[in-house]
């Protein structure tokens, strides 16, 4: 199992070391110095987990963690630290983390820990938590999207729209399939929401480069190039 790891660590000499055993393993590591970075790296990049040191210089770790939460970013999170009272790990597990582990600890137990967390998420295959149509890269678990590696600014239910055009690429979805995969509606509304929001995701994705990827497929519904 090959994981896209974003580890956050202060600490050079660690952070170098600890990286190369993980990718010894099989996995991308990136590393952010700081939570400052460590915030845009997740802005930019699709990440399968992220190992985040709590001590953290400019914003430290559970300050990262509460804003990955509060956007809706769900993916595991493996906080490290070395205050290891049951107060402390408390008070990371309560900001979101799905683990909380106290330094020193050796690369074969931190892999051991992040297959055991992505095992339990469901997580399936070596795409990771990605998933892609063309250009337009999807990661459900962050509720970001990307075109041709440009992050596409979304609301929720723009978010949920491109992600199930994505996940049906090339497939028709008629005006129904829509209301009740991205809605939850049972019934047709009254109003044209559908087409109002489809407009909506086009003028992003144009934005974001190339031309538009949604076929309007007349009387039925759309379908999303793949």
């Amino acid at each position: 199992m090959s994981l896209n790891i974003l580890l956050v660590e202060d600490d050079a000499v660690f952070a170098q070391a600890m990286a190369e055993e993980l990718r010894g393993f099989d996995h991308g590591v990136t590393v952010a110095p700081n939570g400052r970075d460590a915030l845009a790296a997740v802005d930019s990049q699709a990440f399968d987990a992220v190992i985040l040191d709590r001590m953290l210089p400019k914003i430290d770790g559970i300050s990262v963690l509460e804003r990955l939460r509060s956007a809706n970013i769900t993916m595991p999170v493996i906080m490290l630290s070395a205050l290891g009272r049951s107060v402390e790990k408390v008070e990371g597990l309560e900001a979101g983390a799905d683990d909380y582990v106290v330094k020193p600890i050796a690369a074969v137990e931190l892999n051991a820990r992040l297959l055991a967390l992505m095992r339990g998420r469901g997580w399936t295959g070596s795409a990771g938590d990605t998933i892609h149509a063309g250009d337009i890269v999807v990661s459900p678990t962050k509720f970001r999207a990307w075109r041709d590696g440009i992050a596409l600014d979304l609301g929720k239910l723009e978010f949920k729209l491109l992600a199930e055009f994505v996940a049906n690429a090339d497939a028709v979805l008629t005006r129904a399939m829509l209301v009740e995969r991205v809605w939850g509606y049972d019934f047709a509304p009254t109003t044209n929401i559908v087409d109002v929001y489809v407009r909506h995701l086009r003028v992003k994705l144009t934005a974001a480069g190339g031309d538009d990827p949604i076929r309007t497929v007349r009387g039925v519904g759309y379908m999303l190039r793949g």
